[in-house]
């Protein structure tokens, strides 16, 4: 019992720690690390409510591993179903998009003596080499993913070994130079702390055990809360704000990221380090989340009796992303963000419907997450202010992350 709620909890942590949190640095440069560390701890705090949330609904499941789209259909007909499946499908086309528009920005940075058409390259080489991976089999996936994690935990604490001793205390007390902007980059931050999808699988793994569960989520989250915290310690200690904003505004992409981590140590094998620990957490999330799609667009299509073969199903996943890379390269931080809207609704919004639906059927529910039903309405309010972040922004109501 002791094992499989540790290996429920790594689970999550596995699933929680990802490309996102490349992006944190980016649309933080300008934030400081002081509110960074606030806006960790207030998501952490957010996102482990809401999963707990599908804890207290999954009582009343009709089966333990029932997806959440089944979960929204029980309490909310077909509607609901449609609503969370789509907001799902788009999160990953949206975080996909993101991933193929960082890893060709990283290649491209190591292929300069293509010029101009490094860039495209890059891109369509990224994610056709990738892609046929996922079109092989979910067993290549799999061999790939394991081979790739251990060296991309190996790359991140050479990283960090490397630049804490290099931080600077000035450098971690700069203060946000726009306000709200703690605002603008929560919706990215958001999705660095997503992994509400795999929640029925561990709900199964650990027969519906509420304090199992608890402990799994909680410890789970509280991994990749550390590890962000050192990664953001890291870079914000070693960068100075202003020359660090300068970098990243000139060439808002990972790319950007690693130029920066040259400038300012002048360490080929600091830079390298960052640069092969950004490449190796873009490629195990980008297989991930494109299996992921890959499985869930088989599944829709199944549903419609439509059979489209490996090659025609790697065309519908891929293709879109690929697309949105190729005429936005420099979407890298714009993808994340769309995709986090997208997220807010699937692991934050929904839960809350779903507990108030079950709050309201089931009053004498054995277990109910604490705060009553006034924390599930501020999660709400949170929730749908998140989502409306980009629109905001465009609007000039809140600064741009980046610029």
């Amino acid at each position: 019992m002791r094992n499989k709620t540790f290996g429920s909890a790594l689970l999550v942590a596995g699933t929680t720690i990802g490309a996102g949190m490349l992006a944190m640095p980016l649309t933080s440069a300008e934030m400081g690390f002081t509110y960074t560390l606030l806006l960790l701890f207030a998501l952490w705090i957010l996102l482990s409510y809401s999963a707990l949330l599908f804890v207290e609904v999954y009582q009343k499941a009709e089966r333990k591993d029932a997806g959440i789209a089944t979960l929204a259909e029980q309490y909310f007909g077909m509607p609901g179903r449609i609503l969370a499946t789509l907001s799902l499908v788009i999160f990953m086309y949206a975080i996909l998009s993101a991933y193929v528009t960082g890893g060709g920005s990283l290649l491209a940075g190591i292929l300069p003596f293509l010029g101009d058409y490094a860039t495209p390259i890059s891109i369509v080489l990224f994610t056709v080499i990738l892609g046929i991976f996922i079109i092989i089999s979910t067993g290549a996936v799999d061999a790939l993913t394991r081979l790739l994690f251990i060296i991309k935990l190996v790359a991140f604490v050479l990283v960090l070994s490397m630049m804490l001793p290099q931080v600077s205390a000035e450098h971690l007390m700069a203060m946000p130079l726009k306000d709200f902007l703690i605002i603008s980059a929560s919706p990215v931050f958001f999705t660095s702390f997503g992994f509400h999808v795999i929640i029925p699988s561990i709900n199964s793994y650990l027969d519906g055990d509420i304090r199992r569960l608890r402990i799994a989520i909680i410890g789970g989250t509280a991994i990749p809360l550390v590890a962000y915290i050192l990664w953001q310690m890291a870079t914000h200690g070693v960068f100075p704000q202003s020359q660090f904003v300068q970098i990243i505004n000139t060439d808002p992409t990972l790319n950007g990221l690693v130029n920066a981590t040259y400038h300012v140590t002048q360490s080929p094998l600091i830079s390298g380090a960052v640069r092969t620990f950004s490449t190796l957490a873009l490629i195990t999330s980008f297989l991930g989340v494109a299996l992921s799609l890959f499985d869930c667009l088989d599944d829709l299509l199944k549903r419609v009796n439509i059979r489209a073969g490996r090659l025609g199903l790697g065309v519908l996943t891929f293709i879109p992303p690929l697309a949105f890379a190729l005429f936005y390269p420099d979407g890298f931080v714009a993808a994340l963000g769309y995709a986090g809207q997208m997220f807010t609704f699937y692991g934050l919004v929904l839960p809350v419907g779903l507990a108030w639906r079950i709050r309201k059927l089931y009053p004498n529910l054995q277990y109910r997450v604490i705060g009553g039903n006034l924390s599930l309405i501020i999660a709400l309010l949170l929730g749908l202010l998140i989502m409306n972040v980009p629109f905001l922004i465009q609007a000039g109501y809140l600064p741009p992350v980046i610029g």
